[in-house]
Parts: structure tokens; C-alpha cells; sequence
């Protein structure tokens, strides 16, 4: 049980306060450096080094794509694709078209709160599904706790993140005035419940809100006196 449920991202040694990504691509580039110590990815919680993925770390098989499961990508937990289906940019050239002309899809974009390391091949496979809860017992991925129901377009995450999941979508719909359904929103009220944040997600935002120049106020009070002076 102590195995499973260490932190995704602690024991951070530096706070740096930098101002927040401009778009996507600094996003994945200011987020590498930031899960670098713990290097355990989002989905499976896989050890990783750099791009390649430990996927005997966590007992992980490979579904149908071995040499994408064995890379690291960079997941929104909330997709971009419901970001852009909320916004008229999209309606008019999809996801590129919104990067390059609307300044708050490109902002939460590149929110860093929204963004984790994921295995390449579970990336793939949750595509721009829902978050659920889900009677299939995890069978997928060897051990890997995460379920997706490619008929039903549906994903439930391993229990050790659901917490995090709900709290992300509740800082995203606030910060972004995204429209949460009434069935998400409850069951995310019920996960939030029964998955309070640990030390390693309050670590977490402490050190993205660093970065970012503010925390997920669902997570808790972040510290900015403790965030040093960084990137110019």
C-alpha cells in the first residue's frame, strides 16, 4: 500500500517563482524540470528517465503499442479538446486555429495545474474522454490500475489520482468558466470527498504555483514567500 501511494512529485529542493507559460510547448518545457526528482508518471505511476518509461517499475503491458507505451507525453487532465469546444476558435480551425488566435484556450493550454507526465500509450488511449466511474476491473495494461471503455468514450483513473482529477476539473472550470455537466460535477464533488489531497499534491502545487504565480485553491493555501526569484 506504501508503494502505491508514493508521491507522484515531492521533496521538490528548489521553489522558483517564474511567470507562466506562454503557451504549450514552454509548458512542457518548464514541466519537465518540475517532476524530474520524483519522475513517476500520471496514469500507471511508471517510473520514468527523461522520455523513456520504466514500465517494469509498475508492472505495465503494453496494450497494442509497445514502442508508444515506452515514452513519456505531457497529458492535460482536462483536454484540450474541451477547453476548445467551449470556445468559437475552435469552430473554425480546431485546436491550431485557438492556439494561434485565442489568448485564453493558449493560457489554459499551457496551465501547468492542468498538465502531468503520462505514459505515451495510455495518452493515446484516453484521448479526449471523460473521466468515470467504472465497473470493468483494470485488465488492460498488466497491473496498471487505470480502466478505459473505448465503447462508452469513458476513463477511470487509478484511485491513487481521482482526488487530483476532480480538483484540477473544479480549478479549470473556475479559472477558464468552463461548463461542468451536473453528472461530472458529482461525482467529482464525491471524489474530492473521498480523496482529500495529500502531501504530495499539496507539494505539488505548492511548487507549480511557483511557477504558475498562483495555486488550485481546492488543493489548499499555497506559500508565494517561498518561491525564490527565477527565470527572467
Amino acid at each position: 500500500m506504501i508503494r502505491c501511494l508514493l508521491p507522484l512529485f515531492c521533496c521538490f529542493l528548489t521553489l522558483s517563482l517564474n511567470a507562466a507559460p506562454r503557451d504549450f510547448n514552454e509548458a512542457k518545457r518548464l514541466a519537465r524540470p518540475l517532476y524530474a526528482q520524483q519522475s513517476t508518471e500520471f496514469y500507471c505511476g511508471c517510473k520514468y528517465s527523461g522520455t523513456r518509461v520504466d514500465l517494469r517499475s509498475c508492472s505495465y503491458t503494453p496494450r497494442k503499442n509497445a514502442t508508444r507505451a515506452q515514452r513519456i507525453e505531457w497529458e492535460h487532465i482536462v483536454p484540450a479538446w474541451v477547453i476548445g469546444h467551449q470556445r468559437q476558435c475552435w469552430q473554425k480551425g480546431g485546436r491550431k486555429h485557438c492556439a494561434a488566435n485565442d489568448v485564453q484556450f493558449r493560457k489554459a493550454e499551457a496551465d501547468l495545474h492542468n498538465l502531468v507526465p503520462s505514459i505515451g500509450e495510455v495518452n493515446g488511449d484516453r484521448s479526449n474522454y471523460a473521466f468515470a466511474w467504472l465497473p470493468q476491473k483494470p485488465h488492460q495494461y498488466g497491473r496498471c490500475e487505470t480502466v478505459v471503455d473505448f465503447k462508452a468514450r469513458k476513463v477511470m483513473p487509478r484511485q491513487a489520482v481521482r482526488g487530483m482529477v476532480a480538483r484540477t476539473y473544479f480549478y479549470m472550470a473556475d479559472r477558464y468558466k468552463l461548463r461542468l455537466s451536473k453528472q461530472d460535477r458529482q461525482l467529482y464533488e464525491a471524489w474530492h470527498k473521498a480523496y482529500p489531497p495529500k502531501p504530495w499534491e499539496q507539494q505539488r502545487n505548492q511548487q507549480v504555483a511557483c511557477v504558475m504565480g498562483w495555486g488550485n485553491p481546492y488543493v489548499g493555501k499555497v506559500d508565494m514567500s517561498r518561491c525564490a526569484r527565477g527565470r527572467g
